[in-house]
C-alpha cells in the first residue's frame, strides 16, 4: 500500500530535454541542471511505476531529495571543465554534455542518502532525511518490525537507484564520438574513489585514528575527487582535452576539493544551522576524525593540556551533545589554535589550486569561472 503521507517530489518539469530555454547555458546552468534532471526522474518514474505504484515512491523520494536542494557545484565544475578545454556551448552535443554531467548530482545523492543513513543524521537540507521519513512511514502505517530498520533498507535502495539512475544517465547521453570512452575513465575512478574515502571515514570513526593524514586522505577520497576534480576531468574529457590541461585540473581540483571539505568542516562545528541546513556539531556526534579534531587533539598533548584533550574525545561519537558542553569543545578547538590550522591549509591549499589553474592553456570564460568558484567553495558560509 502507498501511504498518502509518504515523502513525494515536487512537480517535475518533463518538458523537451533538447531545447535549451531561452536563458544561455553559461548563464544559467543549475537551472538547466534543474531541468534535465526533473525530466529525466519524471521519465524513469514511469518505468518503476509500471512495476509497482509502491515502487514509485521510492523513485519519488529520491526525486524529492533530488530536486529539493543542493547548489549543483558538481556539474558546474564539470561544465566549466568542459568549456576551458574548448566546449562551445552554441554546439550541437552541447544539451548531450549537460545530461552527462547532470547524472553527478545522482551520484552525488546515492553518496548522501547513504552517508546520513551511516551517519545516523536526523536532517539534511532543513527536512528528516530519507531513512528517518521512511521510519516515519512505517511507524504511522503500524507496518510489523522495527520501523528504523525499515527505513534503513529504504535509504539503502534509494540510495542504490540514484546510483544506477546516475550510470543510465551518464552513458544515455548524446555525446560526440569517443567521448563516452574518454570520459569513462574519470567517471569509473570516481565512483571508485568515493566508495573508498567513505570506507577509510567510517573505518577512522571506529578505529579511533586520529592522525592528520588520515583525515586529509579521507578529504582527499570521500569529498575532493567526486566533487571537484573528477567533474572538472569529466568535463575536459568529454572535450578532448590534452594532458597540460588535464593535469592542471586535477590539481586544482584535489586542492580546492580538500579545501571545501575542510571549510564544511569548520561549518559542521560552528555554523549556524539555519544557514547550513545541518545541526551545528553533527561531526562531533557521529564521532568524525577530522583535521579539525586531530590537530586539536594533537596540540593538546603536546601541550599536556589534558583538561582539554578529554573535553575533545568526550564529545566524538557522543549523540547528545549539545548546549554548554558543544560551546565547551567548540572553545578548546579555537584556544588549541586548531581552527586556525585548517584555515591556513585552506588558504594553502587554495593558492597551490590557482597556481595549477593560471599556469594552464585554460580558456576564457572558464578560467575566470574556476578562479570564482574556489573562491566561493573555500570561503562560503553555508
Amino acid at each position: 500500500m502507498v501511504d498518502p503521507a509518504a515523502p513525494t517530489s515536487a512537480p517535475l518539469d518533463s518538458g523537451d530535454i533538447t531545447t535549451a530555454g531561452p536563458v544561455p547555458l553559461d548563464d544559467a546552468l543549475p537551472q538547466h541542471v534543474e531541468r534535465v534532471l526533473a525530466g529525466y526522474l519524471d521519465r524513469r518514474r514511469t518505468d518503476v511505476l509500471g512495476i509497482d505504484p509502491a515502487v514509485a515512491q521510492a523513485a519519488d523520494a529520491l526525486a524529492g531529495f533530488v530536486l529539493g536542494g543542493g547548489k549543483r557545484l558538481r556539474p558546474t565544475f564539470a561544465w566549466w571543465g568542459w568549456r576551458g578545454a574548448g566546449g562551445d556551448p552554441q554546439d550541437e552535443h552541447a544539451q548531450g554534455v549537460l545530461s552527462a554531467i547532470a547524472a553527478l548530482e545522482l551520484v552525488q545523492a546515492c553518496a548522501l542518502v547513504h552517508d546520513d543513513l551511516m551517519d545516523a543524521s536526523s536532517t539534511r537540507r532543513g527536512r528528516p532525511t530519507v531513512h528517518v521519513e521512511f521510519a516515519r512511514v512505517h511507524a504511522s502505517n503500524g507496518w510489523s518490525g522495527p520501523p528504523a530498520r525499515f527505513g534503513a533498507a529504504v535509504a539503502i535502495l534509494v540510495g542504490d537507484l540514484a546510483q544506477v539512475w546516475a550510470d543510465d544517465m551518464f552513458h544515455s547521453a548524446a555525446l560526440p564520438e569517443g567521448a563516452h570512452a574518454r570520459a569513462g575513465e574519470p567517471w569509473r575512478a570516481m565512483r571508485t574513489e568515493v566508495l573508498s574515502g567513505q570506507y577509510l571515514d567510517v573505518l577512522a570513526q571506529a578505529s579511533g585514528d586520529a592522525a592528520e593524514a588520515t583525515a586529509l586522505k579521507i578529504d582527499r577520497f570521500k569529498t575532493a575527487a567526486y566533487t571537484v576534480e573528477r567533474p572538472l576531468h569529466l568535463g575536459a574529457a568529454i572535450a578532448g582535452a590534452e594532458a597540460p590541461v588535464l593535469g592542471a585540473y586535477r590539481r586544482y581540483g584535489a586542492d580546492i576539493g580538500v579545501a571545501f571539505q575542510l571549510r564544511d568542516d569548520l561549518l559542521g562545528v560552528f555554523g549556524d544551522p539555519r544557514v547550513t541546513g545541518k545541526p551545528a556539531g553533527d561531526d562531533l556526534r557521529e564521532g568524525k576524525r577530522t583535521l579539525l579534531v586531530a590537530a586539536a587533539l594533537q596540540r593538546a598533548e603536546q601541550r599536556g593540556d589534558r583538561a582539554a584533550h578529554e573535553v575533545i574525545t568526550r564529545a566524538l561519537g557522543d549523540p547528545g551533545l549539545a548546549g554548554e558542553e558543544l560551546d565547551r569543545v567548540r572553545a578548546a578547538l579555537s584556544e588549541l589554535g586548531a581552527v586556525q590550522v585548517v584555515e591556513q591549509r585552506i588558504a594553502a591549499l587554495t593558492g597551490s589550486a590557482l597556481d595549477a589553474l593560471d599556469a594552464a592553456p585554460v580558456l576564457e570564460p572558464a578560467r575566470a569561472r574556476l578562479f570564482e568558484l574556489a573562491e566561493r567553495a573555500t570561503r562560503r558560509a553555508w
